[in-house]
């Protein structure tokens, strides 16, 4: 039998050992020379201190609620647990929040194998040990008589899935031990509303540069792009690859992350191996989870010059032109004290002004630490009454963020439809709003 080192000759096998060698150098280098914001280790746990300093006692005066408990376990948490510090409760664990002299107080309930670590995140006023056998729902109850509290924020909710996480038998336990004062329990909805959908400058600035990548290499994608080859799919691989890249997550569920279409309106889906021809306008709706705390959601939009074509088209370029007039109009709507839907009331002016087909999608939504966050729903302008629309209703604040689009749709041959829909993200400030990054101001061209 025949080995290796008879097939090849020493000077050929030292040559493929040199280009192995080279290869994992080039992939080395790689890795160094990538400028990764989001390599370090993750801001969130001083900003979640500085959430609960800062920010919650407002959003608790602002609910109405003089006590907040959010009752914490293992393998089926409360949704908040990451913005308290319960994300590792095992057994049963009870936190309690509550206004003293202006500011919020917290203590936390924990079993006692856990207690050290939770007091070492330094989260807490103070952090109480349950022993074995205890409930941390009966010890926190005798404090909770002691101060009786007039409202008592729990976690339960009809219209917000992340103000929903008391369970069933979790409350009836805390009803069991509140006896008299479970009737001062009150939906935590309102609390949680005001608390998350006000971020921080540090916020702000993480998610600009989240937002920097996600527009950057949609760039990227588009200028991989063979007209009659490339399809949908071979963008959203190449954009999953940059995400591999940087070690960052999918903004929402990962198959329908990116969506990549160039063809006909396909609303919120997943790419398809459509191949991309001339004459396509081009939709890639991305957004990136960085430090796995926050999110992204960028569109940007490309059209694929035909045979003979050097420029857009008067007809694309029209659609094109209304979607940033849209966009434009709606940030320039963008002020506190505004409600959400009359922002969309200003661009759904603009889109009849311009001749646009109805669009079914709100003009934006609050975007954070899911694409869609908590606040202000930016829809319903058409409404006869947009208040049954509850969060189209509330006024915008100082410190929001939204992804919203810019609206122009039109029919084709065919008989569907194509939405151009230009999707920013702005930061509501004390004067009006601001983009967080440079705005798509030309329609990307592809040869």
């Amino acid at each position: 039998m025949k080995t290796i080192f008879t097939l090849f000759k020493p000077g050929i096998l030292g040559f493929i050992l040199i280009l192995l060698i080279a290869s994992c150098q080039q992939a080395e280098e790689k890795k160094k020379t990538i400028e990764n914001p989001f390599s370090g280790p993750s801001p969130w746990p001083e900003i979640r201190k500085e959430r609960i300093q800062k920010l919650l006692p407002e959003a608790m005066k602002a609910a109405g609620v003089d006590a907040w408990i959010i009752i914490c376990r293992e393998n089926n948490n409360d949704p908040i647990a990451h913005h308290i510090g319960g994300e590792n409760a095992g057994g049963t664990a009870l936190f309690l929040f509550f206004l003293e002299n202006d500011r919020v107080r917290s203590l936390a309930y924990s079993p006692v194998g856990e207690a050290t670590a939770l007091a070492d995140l330094k989260i807490h006023d103070e952090v109480i040990p349950v022993e074995r056998g205890g409930s941390a729902i009966g010890d926190a109850s005798m404090f909770i008589f002691a101060k009786n509290f007039n409202k008592i924020a729990v976690n339960f909710s009809n219209d917000n899935a992340l103000a929903d996480g008391l369970s069933y038998t979790q409350k009836l336990e805390l009803e069991r031990a509140l006896g008299p004062q479970a009737s001062r329990l009150v939906s935590a909805d309102e609390l949680i509303y005001e608390w998350l959908s006000v971020k921080l400058p540090a916020e702000v600035d993480i998610m600009t540069k989240a937002a920097e990548l996600t527009s950057q290499w949609q760039y990227e994608a588009y200028a991989q792009v063979k007209p009659g080859i490339s399809t949908d799919a071979d963008i959203a691989k190449f954009l999953k690859k940059k995400m591999e890249e940087y070690g960052v997550k999918d903004a929402w569920h990962p198959d329908q992350n990116p969506n990549v279409n160039s063809g006909q309106d396909r609303g919120h889906s997943h790419a398809t191996d459509k191949v991309i021809m001339p004459g396509d306008v081009i939709q890639i709706d991305f957004g990136i989870r960085v430090w796995d705390m926050w999110v992204s959601d960028i569109q940007r939009f490309a059209y694929v010059l035909r045979e003979g074509e050097t420029q857009t088209p008067d007809s694309v370029q029209y659609y094109f032109e209304s979607s940033i007039g849209g966009n434009r109009i709606a940030l320039a709507a963008m002020k506190p004290g505004v409600l959400g839907y009359q922002v969309d009331k200003a661009q759904r002016d603009w889109m009849a002004e311009r001749g646009s087909e109805p669009v079914m999608w709100s003009t934006g939504h609050p975007v954070g630490y899911v694409a869609h966050d908590i606040g202000p729903n930016l829809g319903g302008g058409l409404l006869p009454d947009p208040s049954v629309r509850p969060t189209a209703v509330k006024p915008l604040k100082e410190g929001m963020l939204f992804a919203f689009d810019g609206f122009h749709a039109w029919k084709l041959p065919n008989g569907g439809t194509k939405t151009m829909s230009v999707e920013e993200t702005a930061v509501v400030t004390k004067d009006g709003a601001r983009y967080l990054i440079e705005p798509q101001e030309e329609l990307i061209l592809i040869k």
